[in-house]
């Protein structure tokens, strides 16, 4: 069954929001130790540690005296803690991330994950039930539909709380077809240039608030350098703490207004066309261009594609990737003519064969199509 996770704004209580830090720090710890224990198990035994081994360890460490405060949050948020760890080795295993790292309480991000046993999860009007938490107060923007599995609490550097709420959709409806398809070109200059033309622009959110963020991140600097002249501790420096929130605040902004500007645009596309031809782009490599790093990192294509993916999942349309080398900006979408390589530099060009003159940026989104379809097809039964 398709799964489908919903964010929220919380606004706990002084009292709930010294719980959730709480277990924040019980769920590291919890982390922490075994990966500790799986790194002792494997230089001694050669093998690591299973869910029910960590398990029973579990249990024992809540009825030992020097851990006996494990019991004080939620149970089932620190099993997952230990259920992260393993997921982390196995994507280790398979060489998606690199080795497990111990958890940090210097982190200004920290999160937990519980989940839904015997309903002890739910929303009640405007608010939501969590374990150990009880009822709180939270920015009900949308209704949740299908049964909640498990939530996620995240506390930002910003000083503000957020839950996920993840729920499986059980009658999820596809979308009726369109009979359309579309090749897209993700640029810098324009973020997206599609096959009919279209060109949507990039918003370059971090650069309209770069000025802002350099004069907020030299108050910031101005006042470590202060605290650490004067020996003090920086957690006890009010005006540092304020000036690191608000700077906290500002970098949260540019991320929402990313998210908000992705989101939409790749719910517009999965409602309108069936079938979606993207490029396979080398995204790691090209970070390497320093001139061009910045960027590409602010534009995120990868976070576009991803999007596009899971929503295109979710309501039955399909998502093309060409290959990376296929010449999408050498080939003529109109006689099939192979020009040579050309620079960044060059935007328009006249094809040799047929003389049509071609806006780059176009013919490599038809010529994406014209491949995508191709590939469309062949995978049919």
């Amino acid at each position: 069954m398709p799964h489908k996770a919903y964010k929220f704004r919380i606004y706990p209580t002084k009292d709930q929001q010294a719980l959730i830090h709480q277990t924040h720090g019980h769920c590291r710890f919890v982390y922490n130790h075994f990966l500790e224990r799986w790194n002792t198990s494997y230089k001694e035994e050669g093998k690591g540690l299973n869910r029910s081994i960590m398990s029973k360890m579990l249990t024992k460490m809540k009825k030992q005296d020097d851990t006996a405060w494990l019991r004080n949050v939620d149970s089932v948020a620190l099993q997952a803690s230990y259920e992260n760890l393993m997921d982390a080795f196995k994507r280790f295993f398979k060489g998606q991330n690199k080795y497990p790292r111990f958890k940090s309480k210097k982190n200004l991000v920290q999160s937990y994950t519980t989940k839904n046993s015997h309903n002890c999860i739910a929303i009640i009007g405007n608010t939501i039930k969590l374990p150990k938490l009880g009822l709180m107060k939270f920015a009900k923007s949308r209704d949740i539909e299908g049964r909640i599995l498990r939530v996620t609490i995240k506390y930002n550097a910003s000083g503000t709380f957020y839950v996920s709420v993840l729920c499986e959709i059980p009658d999820f409806k596809t979308l009726p077809q369109t009979k359309q398809a579309v090749g897209i070109d993700l640029g810098i200059t324009d973020f997206a240039i599609f096959s009919n033309g279209r060109k949507v622009d990039n918003q370059r959110f971090t650069t309209k608030m770069e000025q802002k963020l350099k004069r907020e991140q030299r108050k910031l600097s101005r006042r470590y350098e202060q605290a650490k002249k004067d020996k003090r501790d920086l957690r006890e420096c009010m005006n540092y703490q304020k000036q690191r929130r608000k700077v906290a605040r500002l970098r949260e902004r540019v991320a929402f207004q990313r998210e908000d500007f992705l989101n939409k645009l790749s719910t517009e596309l999965v409602r309108q066309y069936d079938v979606i031809c993207l490029e396979d782009l080398n995204i790691k490599g090209m970070l390497k261009n320093h001139k061009l790093a910045k960027a590409i990192s602010d534009v995120s294509w990868s976070s576009f594609v991803q999007k596009l993916k899971y929503k295109a999942k979710w309501y039955g349309r399909a998502v093309m990737k060409i290959n990376r080398f296929f010449p999408s900006s050498q080939l003529c979408h109109v006689c099939g003519h192979r020009d040579g390589k050309k620079t960044l530099a060059i935007r328009e060009w006249v094809c040799p064969a047929c003389h049509t003159t071609l806006d780059r940026d176009v013919n490599a989104s038809r010529n994406i199509l014209a491949e995508g379809l191709r590939l469309f097809e062949a995978t049919k039964p």
